[in-house]
């Protein structure tokens, strides 16, 4: 998965929260990684200025991310799960 394709993914799965659930149970390790990866990046602030309502609404997926538990995810576990076993 290249970086564009890994950020759409966050995104999506930023904007629909609850699908993280069907992802961890689909085994689908690369896009939750992916979103992780994205979290703890952060949104670029100069976002802000260029798209501020985009920058809004990835800053508030990012929180309740963290909020719902999204910190506690291990990015190595799901990295090596990733490489490990073949995509779905």
């Amino acid at each position: 998965m290249n970086a564009r394709e890994e950020e759409q993914v966050a995104r999506y799965l930023l904007e629909h929260p609850d699908e993280l659930g069907v992802y961890l149970t689909q085994k689908r390790w690369a896009e939750v990684a992916a979103l992780v990866r994205f979290a703890r990046r952060d949104v670029s602030p100069e976002l802000a200025s260029t798209d501020p309502a985009l920058y809004r609404s990835l800053r508030e997926g990012i929180t309740r991310f963290f909020l719902r538990g999204g910190g506690s995810l291990n990015l190595a576990e799901l990295e090596r799960l990733a490489t490990s076993s073949p995509a779905p």
